[in-house]
């Protein structure tokens, strides 16, 4: 090839890797853009892709929490109601000033939750809610709100005794200070729990007293050794009209003794003390005399008391002046006021005749010896032709003179 030829060429190939060049340029200038758009590219630096990512709970809203009651002397009688918008509730406590909670249940969603006991009268509550939103987020909100004090008080009077040892036919009883015209909503705050699952049912009385009163007793006479629990959790319930609110709850323990019941045959002037199903003594007595008010109760009474040494006036229970003495070993069967006590100005009629003015007589030596053996809850099964009839269930514990099925008809939750 000629020297011009080789020229030439090398021209040709000089401008074609020119032309190339300046494609490439161009060519790169147009995806430039493009590359500066991509999250993966490298140009723009690890900062610039971190701004870029969504950070978590950045578009997230709070919950919004409300709580009712709100406000400052607000009305009690309203259940505790935590609700959250926009998230769940993951724990709710509500404390009043001397540091009582209420506790409470969730809405299985976890948007609500509702006391299980009402607020109480005259008391501050505070109330923390911990909440998470949609996104996890977790945050407390608190809320205080008072209560308007009480207008007016319901007190109980209650029996038996805390930490006390009855015996098998002892009721437990409340005797309320003021009426109770929600008698329904008192009965749902009354508990009653044994160590053998016991079977009972409240019932609502007239209380000899005239105020009303409501009795558990079990179908049957207690086991021994039965441990009983009563929880009253009344604080913050209504009595309704005239009654007043209950600002505080009640609580008693107690045990079930030995397996002890006292018949009493008036038309034979005996009485008969069985334990665990054998005689222990069988006692001489007089009962009250035939044909008039001075006749004794029938039917099953409960020993309710046992007051030793006291006056005895026949005035109190409408007898007019017929006696009004100290009376030793009185152990109270009725409110009405038929004891078993010891009557020695009586001692000729022990075993042949019933001259009292309704009590059981017996000697000294026998009431003496029959006090140290009986117990409050000890039942009294008395029979005989010519009395006054069966002790009324308000007559102090009368309550087993009904059956199982009429005692049961009288509690509100039936």
């Amino acid at each position: 090839m000629s020297r011009l030829s080789r020229l030439s060429r090398t021209r040709v190939l000089a401008h074609a890797h020119v032309r190339a060049a300046v494609v490439a340029a161009a060519t790169a200038a147009l995806l430039a853009p493009l590359a500066a758009c991509s999250s993966s590219g490298s140009a723009d630096g690890p900062d610039a892709r971190a701004d870029n990512k969504v950070k978590p709970g950045a578009d997230e809203r709070p919950v919004k929490v409300t709580v009712t009651p709100t406000g400052e002397r607000v009305p009690a009688g309203e259940p505790v109601r935590v609700t959250a918008a926009g998230g769940t509730l993951t724990s709710v406590t509500v404390t009043d000033a001397e540091g009582r909670k209420l506790a409470g249940k969730a809405a299985s969603d976890g948007r609500s939750w509702v006391s299980d006991r009402k607020a109480a009268p005259g008391a501050a509550y505070t109330v923390t809610a911990a909440t998470r939103t949609e996104g996890g987020t977790a945050k407390n909100t608190r809320a205080t709100f008072t209560t308007a004090e009480a207008d007016k008080v319901n007190k109980v009077d209650w029996r038996p005794g805390a930490a006390s040892t009855v015996g098998v036919a002892q009721p437990i009883s409340l005797v309320f200070d003021n009426p109770v015209k929600n008698k329904t909503e008192v009965e749902k705050q009354l508990r009653i729990t044994t160590s053998n699952d016991t079977e009972g049912s409240w019932g609502w009385l007239t209380d000899w007293s005239g105020r009303d009163r409501v009795d558990w007793r079990p179908k049957e006479y207690w086991k021994p050794g039965t441990k009983v629990t009563l929880k009253a959790d009344l604080n913050g319930t209504d009595s309704g009209a005239a009654g007043g609110w209950f600002v505080r709850d009640y609580t008693t323990t107690f045990t079930i003794g030995a397996r002890q019941t006292v018949k009493v045959d008036l038309d034979r002037h005996q009485l008969t003390l069985v334990r665990d199903g054998k005689t222990v003594r069988r006692i001489p007595v007089s009962g009250g005399t035939p044909g008039g008010d001075k006749r004794s109760w029938r039917g099953t009474a409960v020993l309710m008391a046992k007051e030793g040494t006291i006056n005895m006036n026949s005035e109190t229970v409408n007898l007019g002046d017929a006696y009004n003495k100290m009376v030793d070993y009185s152990m109270r069967l009725t409110w009405s006021g038929m004891y078993a006590h010891a009557a020695p100005w009586n001692a000729r009629y022990f075993g042949n005749s019933n001259q009292s003015s309704g009590c059981i007589g017996m000697s000294d030596a026998n009431a003496a010896w029959f006090y140290g053996q009986v117990r409050p809850g000890d039942p009294f099964e008395i029979t005989g032709k010519d009395t006054k009839g069966v002790v009324a269930p308000g007559n102090g514990f009368g309550a087993w003179n009904l059956s199982w099925t009429e005692w049961q008809r009288k509690s509100a939750l039936r």
